[in-house]
């Protein structure tokens, strides 16, 4: 296994393929040895073969794909522990993605607990910071579409009571303004979300706190809105686990 691994990283360092031999000579194989895990390779799809030059297959590119993606992954998760910690609030990150609203990554921990997900964030949209800071950033055909298939009903004695109420208030939401709501969703919870966009999709990072806390809501997500504005052109990449 080593040995075969030796190969694909020696070819990988050759952009215009490389023969038998000179793979052999430069991971230090013995040559028949080379070409018995070489045509082992191709046959897998990890290398293929073309004009006596061995190149990356498949195979190869797709576990290369799939490694950069949990290295963008990483990033983000080591990221918002980081904000985590130095602010002390459960972080979360969103994305509006083929017309559903998806939480991507959370990170709290015991002593700053999330929000438990009681009614599914997907629903109720309308209800919690992280749904109208994502709609808020939607033009209206998009928003009205989200509303007919997930129409507006209360979840707490606080959530906005209807689709207009809820459409006009998202009018009035400035660009850049982060978007906070107590109660709308969860009972002794008040929310901050801030708008983030990547490329043409809407995304947004957020915080939650206690209500009896509710003093600490908006200077620490102004504190998070800082930081991911520092940090956003090195995270453009990796945002969109």
């Amino acid at each position: 296994m080593q040995r075969a691994m030796r190969l694909l990283e020696c070819v990988a360092e050759h952009e215009h393929g490389a023969p038998a031999k000179q793979l052999a000579r430069e991971t230090g194989l013995a040559l028949p040895t080379a070409y018995h895990l070489l045509r082992t390779l191709v046959h897998e799809g990890y290398l293929r073969r073309d004009k006596g030059l061995f190149f990356l297959g498949e195979a190869a590119e797709r576990l290369g794909g799939s490694g950069a993606e949990q290295k963008r992954r990483s990033t983000v998760v080591d990221t918002m522990a980081r904000w985590r910690d130095a602010i002390g609030v459960p972080v979360y990150y969103a994305m509006y993605r083929d017309g559903e609203i998806e939480v991507m990554c959370v990170s709290d921990t015991p002593g700053n607990p999330a929000v438990e997900e009681w009614a599914d964030f997907r629903e109720t949209g309308h209800a919690h910071a992280i749904g109208q800071c994502l709609l808020s950033q939607l033009d209206e055909d998009a928003r009205r579409d989200h509303l007919d298939r997930y129409p507006v009903q209360p979840v707490t004695p606080y959530t906005v009571r209807d689709g207009h109420s809820l459409l006009k208030r998202l009018e009035r939401m400035r660009r850049m303004t982060p978007v906070t709501e107590r109660q709308e969703y969860a009972l002794g919870t008040v929310c901050a979300a801030i708008p983030i966009t990547v490329g043409t999709t809407a995304a947004t990072m957020a915080i939650s706190l206690p209500l009896h806390q509710a003093g600490r809501l908006l200077p620490a997500v102004q504190r998070l809105q800082h930081e991911v504005g520092r940090r956003l052109g090195s995270l453009a990449l990796s945002i969109s686990i």
